[in-house]
């Protein structure tokens, strides 16, 4: 998405009129995207330098010019984009990370940098390793890009650094990013310049920068296609922004334990991030150089056996599965001997860790709490969770219990020691991208108020239907291309067919025409077996996984009130063989717990989608509250 752009004539206009933040600003308003106003000073002061770096006669009055563009498929955005060509007619494009900072600080961590952000010093990806990971992130989405082989030039410009911090930025530790993407600062522009016109010397024939904006955008890469590839040691994923500080952040404390001094200390690191934000990423990558890197005991744990088994497949379909591998990746449940697995491993990876349980085994009849028993068998324990995803009653995963756990352990929480590190993923990398639609889920779903009341930017495809069966054939004809579509329901309907082998029975079936069964006794992989499709996955077996387009049956647990004009929810619709809200009703706050549950399951459903989300709602109220909501085109029933 090109917030701003046109040629150098019209940004010089628009920059010595004073107007060039306003008409960013508007633009924000116009897409629905967020509050810009922190943004808007440093728009006025960086655009000024900006074009003064190009107002010389070395820069036509035609080159393309972009600001503030829009990764797909990400929430991220890239400060300044320059594109034309060379005396060779080659199509290029300048990548700029502008920065307002005076001063920084090198760490030893590779790509991060501190300076002081957002009232404090932080630790912050080094701004050349910032638009390197955007010009690599815009290659990997762009098909117009790759096809025409456009070249993608990344540097960074600090125009108001001092000088007598540039030996901070330019350290031989950041040497490797340097050439990758160098670095100008204050006093520079000449070097700058010169930069730019190693690239760009005239206008090109054809509007590269709407080319690439409106092209044919490459599909996302999913966690699943690519874990056999990173286990062997590739880079599938560039990370970006605090994916990598987070990741650094880790790997320095993970380097810390293994100090002769530290090894009778244990620590824990809480990292917390919703859907989308590239927990399972950064997880998976940590185990995989972890043990490429140090040669560490280490290895990927979750309570949630499909991911698991999707991963077994594909690391298989990869030649990479042997027992070794396997062993990498564990369920929750076999640490439950305090004594023998006490420090057994150098680094424990513990995803989705907000599914965790008090006990373990079939009966929920062994060992003595989960989160314990992971930090008791690890001198490095790190736990990725969501708290807006915990969607059974016997899921404890907490920050506040991790962190008391820890302190019985005498573990060291690091996101106490390091007070002004961020241990937070907030960028969005799932559902196009879109923090919008996001917000926009967690407010229709009364999780939490947000500014998304009137809609959100519509990057991502979302429909509503008023017929199921309409809804499966669109998902259908999208599912051809490459099986990265599924159907997932709210679990508001008996398992009839778990002990019949009749195909004539269904446990799902909507009024005219719509039948469907659970994928619970069809495989273990269902979302990329090839026949898969037609089964209904539920909360159970699809989180922790993610597909190109997702279509949710939203059941009658989840309804609009026309009267409270909110919507609510009613445990009593959930299935009679659905487990998750199992012993609740002895408690005193059984509604208010399974109310956050049923929000939750349907918020991770919704958010399933990379590219898209098919909605349809038993419901009638809340299917006609949605259309309003959203004021998009649905699809209504076949006549």
């Amino acid at each position: 998405m090109l917030i701003y752009s046109g040629t150098k004539k019209e940004f010089d206009r628009d920059v010595i009129s004073d107007n060039i933040a306003n008409k960013i600003k508007k633009i924000f308003y116009e897409y629905n995207l967020y509050e810009p106003a922190n943004e808007v000073s440093s728009w006025e002061n960086s655009l000024k330098c900006m074009h003064n770096v190009l107002s010389t006669q070395d820069f036509s009055d035609d080159l393309q010019i972009a600001v503030e563009y829009q990764i797909p498929q990400t929430a991220k955005r890239v400060d300044f984009l320059i594109a034309g060509s060379n005396e060779l007619d080659c199509n290029n494009v300048v990548v700029i990370e502008l920065k307002q900072w005076e001063k920084a600080n090198k760490t030893i961590s590779d790509g991060i940098v501190t300076t002081y952000v957002a009232d404090k010093i932080r630790s912050v990806t080094h701004p050349s390793y910032q638009a390197y990971s955007y010009a690599e992130t815009i290659k990997n989405f762009s098909e117009y890009v790759q096809n025409e082989n456009i070249g993608l030039h990344p540097c960074a410009y600090l125009h108001n650094f001092k000088k007598q911090f540039l030996e901070e930025i330019t350290d031989p530790i950041y040497s490797e990013i340097l050439d990758l993407a160098p670095v100008y600062i204050r006093n520079e522009e000449d070097k700058l310049r010169n930069f730019i016109k190693k690239y760009i010397t005239k206008p090109s024939k054809t509007n590269i920068l709407f080319q690439i904006d409106n092209g044919r955008i490459r599909p996302s890469k999913a966690l699943q296609d690519t874990i056999a590839s990173m286990i062997k040691g590739n880079q599938e994923f560039i990370m970006i922004d605090e994916q990598k500080c987070i990741y650094e952040k880790v790997k320095e404390i993970v380097n810390k334990s293994n100090l002769e001094e530290n090894k009778d200390k244990k620590y824990t690191v809480i990292i917390e991030g919703g859907p989308g934000t590239g927990k399972s990423v950064v997880a998976i990558k940590l185990l995989a150089d972890l043990i490429a890197e140090k040669k560490l005991l280490v290895s990927y744990v979750t309570k949630n056996a499909a991911p698991r088994n999707v991963y077994f497949s594909k690391l298989k379909q990869g030649n990479c599965l042997n027992n070794y591998v396997k062993a990498l990746f564990k369920g929750s449940g076999i640490f439950t001997d305090m004594e023998s697995m006490k420090n057994k491993f150098d680094c424990l990876v513990i995803d989705e860790a907000h599914r965790l349980n008090q006990k373990s085994g079939m009966f929920k009849n062994k060992g003595e709490n989960q989160i314990k028993e992971l930090i008791n068998a690890a001198r490095v324990s790190v736990f990725f969770i969501d708290e807006d995803q915990i969607v059974t009653s016997s899921d404890i995963g907490s920050v506040v219990e991790i962190k008391r756990q820890a302190e019985e352990l005498n573990s060291i929480i690091c996101n106490d020691i390091y007070p002004d590190e961020n241990f937070k993923l907030t960028s969005q990398f799932r559902c196009n991208g879109s923090d919008g639609y996001l917000a926009f889920v967690d407010d229709v779903l009364g999780i939490r108020s947000t500014a998304n009341y009137d809609g959100f930017d519509k990057e991502y495809d979302i429909k509503i239907f008023d017929d199921p069966s309409q809804m499966r054939e669109n998902l259908r004809d999208k599912n051809k291309s490459n099986n990265k579509t599924r159907m997932v329901a709210g679990y508001c309907y008996n398992w009839i067919t778990k002990n019949s082998n009749d195909l004539s029975v269904y446990d799902i079936e909507i009024k005219p025409d719509f039948k469907a069964r659970w994928n619970f006794s069809n495989t273990e992989t269902w979302a990329i077996d090839k026949d898969s499709f037609d089964q209904i996955g539920c909360i159970h077996t699809s989180q922790g996984l993610e597909f190109d387009y997702v279509g949710v049956i939203v059941g009658l647990d989840l309804r609009f009130d026309p009267t409270l004009k909110k919507v609510i929810t009613d445990p009593t619709k959930r299935a009679k063989s659905d487990k998750s809200l199992n012993g609740l009703k002895k408690k005193n706050d059984y509604l208010k717990i399974a109310d956050k549950i049923i929000r939750n399951t349907y918020k991770t459903l919704l958010t399933r989608g990379q590219k898209g989300c098919y909605i349809y709602c038993e419901d009638i109220n809340l299917r006609e509250y949605l259309k309003k909501r959203l004021s998009v085109k649905y699809l209504p029933i076949k006549e």
